[in-house]
């Protein structure tokens, strides 16, 4: 009886201890570099001094586009996807850990059976059964925690999938969004441009009516006027489908959705000096990754549990009889409790194997984090060339702009002035209309390279209050 007692304390202080099999987590190392290449004033920062900035978006102070953003939050079907997708890894994070728990079971049965041997009720038996019964495992090996560990490193996988998952469709749709606005102030320049085309080809037809013009100068004034028109369509169409396209962002069909025109102004935000390195660290795909990398490890342990033999607790109970009047009474009840053990002897190296695929597993998705990292370092620096270059080009086309505005007054005086002829006139009007439409653009691309460097830093740039100061 002692040693019995002795024997069940051992078992439960094994238990207790957490004895599990299989390496231990320890995120890999990964080199991300001392600097920024293209930043001023970079910083190296500790983990977790920063955090998601959940309305990112807010930089940009566009009212419009902040109803857009809660609209995705609500209808994208994506993001649903991918929401219904963590709720089934908690659903199996929980399944994994009712296996700590014994199971209790129960069944209750009526039998009736006899042979050819008698006549009637002679040679008939029948039987009446309650029985319950109760099993347990104790993860002596740790198998069981193993698997617990998996599944909530996928769980916290699939929560930074899902963070990932909104970050890409609110990008895109920022994205589509300033695009869009972009395509509209491009079509006001060219309903003025028509216009002035219409009224031009007017004024040259009176001119060739009065004998002070050539033909010549009312087709120019014809052709710059279809070019401005098909010009002009191709920008509707292209407009239309970026609205189509936000109308499926949002969850809309794109028969129930329209944005209407207006001008708009919109600000590039000012990007600060010192992003530190560890802005990396809170990406969502950076952080799925990761967690990818300790479901792994922890799935080596459940594949070396395999070679350690499993204990099952077990107990029944219950009665059974063939008259329903006798069948509670103490004479037909029965029990059963013992422990059991079974371990596999041989298997032909499947074990073996198994622990070789995890490991190896492990080994995969430690490269693939490592290469997110890698992927993310680069986007950094590629939309931070891209914001400096843009400003830059921008700068370079205000003043090309201002040039083409004035060359275009100085010829249209000299033309008035019958110095030269119209083709001369259009010649310079579409050098113009052309600068007018690379300015409108690279402000759309200065805007849209500030979302795909919000959207590579994790969400924005903002370092959160400290907690002594958020309530």
């Amino acid at each position: 009886m002692e040693i019995a007692k002795l024997s069940l304390a051992t078992l439960l202080m094994l238990t207790m201890a957490g004895c599990a099999v299989g390496p231990d987590y320890t995120a890999p190392s990964v080199d991300v570099g001392q600097a920024y290449e293209n930043q001023e004033g970079w910083v190296r920062a500790q983990p977790g001094v920063v955090e998601l900035r959940s309305d990112w978006w807010g930089l940009f102070d566009d009212p419009v586009l902040n109803g857009l953003m809660q609209a995705v939050l609500v209808n994208n079907q994506t993001i649903a996807q991918f929401e219904a997708q963590y709720r089934q890894a908690q659903a199996l994070l929980r399944e994994s850990q009712a296996q700590f728990f014994p199971s209790v079971n129960a069944d209750a049965g009526f039998t009736r059976s006899g042979s050819g041997s008698g006549s009637g009720s002679e040679g008939v038996s029948q039987q009446y059964r309650l029985a319950g019964s109760v099993s347990w495992e104790p993860d002596l090996w740790g198998r069981i925690r193993r698997t617990v560990e998996a599944e909530s490193a996928q769980l916290q996988a699939s929560e930074a999938e899902l963070a990932a998952t909104r970050l890409s469709v609110q990008s895109t749709l920022a994205q589509t969004y300033f695009r869009l606005r972009s395509y509209d102030a491009e079509l006001r320049l060219y309903e003025q441009t028509v216009d002035a085309y219409r009224r031009s080809l007017q004024t040259n037809q009176n001119r060739l009516d009065a004998g002070v013009a050539a033909q010549l100068d009312v087709e120019s004034a014809r052709v710059q006027l279809n070019n401005a028109l098909t010009q002009q369509q191709a920008l509707r169409r292209q407009r239309a489908q970026l609205e189509n396209a936000m109308a499926v962002l949002i969850g809309k069909p794109p028969s129930q959705f329209a944005l209407p025109s207006e001008p708009v102004s919109i600000a590039v935000p000012e990007i600060p000096a010192g992003l530190p390195s560890a802005l990396l660290q809170r990406r969502p795909d950076i952080a799925s990754a990761e967690r990818q990398v300790a479901a792994a490890n922890a799935q080596i342990g459940v594949a070396q549990s395999a070679w350690f033999p499993n204990l099952i607790l077990s107990a029944e109970g219950g009665y059974r009889s063939g008259q329903w009047a006798q069948w509670l009474s103490a004479p037909f009840s029965f029990w059963s409790l013992g422990p059991a053990l079974a371990m596999t002897i041989f298997d032909g190296g499947a074990r073996e194997a198994r622990v070789e695929q995890a490991q190896a597993g492990y080994e995969a998705q430690v490269a693939a984090y490592r290469q997110t990292v890698l992927t993310a370092l680069r986007e950094v620096e590629d939309y931070l060339v891209d914001l400096n270059s843009l400003e830059r080009e921008q700068q370079s086309q205000q003043r090309a702009l201002t040039a083409a505005r004035e060359s275009l007054r100085l010829t249209l005086n000299q033309y008035n002035a019958g110095l030269i002829d119209y083709l001369s006139v259009v010649q310079v009007e579409t050098t113009a209309l052309t600068a007018e439409r690379a300015s409108l653009s690279l402000s759309a691309d200065r805007l849209i390279a500030a979302v795909q460097l919000i959207a590579a830093l994790g969400g924005g740039w903002q370092q959160p209050m400290p907690a002594e100061v958020r309530e």
